[in-house]
């Protein structure tokens, strides 16, 4: 990336992260540490299996031959 688009990115990915910080922190101070990390952890699973009960491509996606084809280039 160059020049200006750079500068964009850059401005995003630094805000989303505080953004995040904000969100998790205001979540540890609302319901509690523990529970914050543990609703974290949940809501990830939860992402997962939803990602995955909609979408049949990622169902059927199979990468076993592109991993071992990197290990066979790498080695």
């Amino acid at each position: 990336m160059r020049g200006r688009v750079a500068s964009v990115n850059t401005m995003f990915v630094g805000s989303s992260n505080e953004l995040g910080a904000f969100k998790s922190g205001l979540t540890a101070k609302i319901i509690g540490t523990v529970t914050a990390v543990v609703f974290g952890g949940c809501m990830t699973l939860a992402t997962v299996l939803f990602t995955g009960a909609i979408s049949p491509t990622f169902r059927k996606l199979d990468l076993r031959e592109d991993l071992d084809a990197f290990e066979n280039e790498s080695n």
